[in-house]
């Protein structure tokens, strides 16, 4: 099997994405740490366009953002398991939902760099995308896809795990289990698939990474 490299810098939680993909499918990678305040003439090779992480590389050909990267995972490696349905009509509901994590799930991270009026417009944002995918996304289905993991919960999996770390970083409460029971239990049985469990960043290390990296964004405003 032609070389599989990943370059990124964590705790990214992009970055996450691609790595839960690829120890979901058992491939084997080698990770490129970055250092994203002096990037890699290989990073700036790669992803000349955005010079953003993360950035994959099978065979020297580098693939990036994360959810073509995943799409790029899925098609290449198709097995062991499927992340997509194999039915035409549930594929296109999941990339409609992939979609609406990539435009909406936005508002978490503009959350995260707000303060004042615009955090609670960023958090209003945050909420109307919750409920959405709390009253149409999921229902009672243990996954998006029903009773097995695929590219939709990875697409939702980092909004929902770093979003109950910075509301402790911002001071706010957004996402609670009673508003949000389905997204809940979802959020749980996603942290409890083996690969997933033993591929998330520990909360606390990630409290103190974002509230570092908060404080950074605050001096430099």
């Amino acid at each position: 099997m032609a070389e599989v490299k990943l370059h990124g810098a964590l705790p990214s939680p992009f970055v996450y994405r691609v790595i839960w993909a690829l120890k979901l499918k058992g491939v084997p990678y080698e990770f490129v740490s970055e250092d994203l305040s002096n990037k890699s003439a290989l990073l700036l090779k790669y992803n000349p366009v955005h010079k953003k992480i993360p950035v994959l590389v099978h065979g020297g050909k580098p693939v990036c953002e994360s959810m073509v990267i995943l799409e790029y995972i899925e098609e290449t490696w198709p097995h062991n398991p499927s992340l997509m349905p194999n039915n035409p009509y549930d594929r296109a509901h999941a990339r409609f939902w992939i979609k609406f994590a990539e435009d909406k799930g936005v508002a978490i991270w503009k959350m995260f760099r707000s303060t004042g009026q615009e955090l609670q417009n960023t958090m209003k944002e945050a909420l109307e995308m919750l409920q959405t995918v709390e009253e149409h996304g999921l229902g009672d289905k243990k996954f998006f896809n029903g009773d097995n993991i695929g590219l939709v919960d990875l697409a939702f999996g980092p909004i929902v795990y770093w979003l109950q770390v910075i509301e402790d970083v911002v001071g706010v409460k957004l996402f609670e289990s009673h508003k949000f029971p389905h997204l809940h239990a979802w959020i749980e049985n996603f942290k409890q698939i083996p690969v997933i469990e033993e591929n998330l960043p520990n909360q606390d290390e990630l409290l103190v990474a974002l509230k570092l990296r908060r404080e950074q964004l605050m001096a430099s405003a």
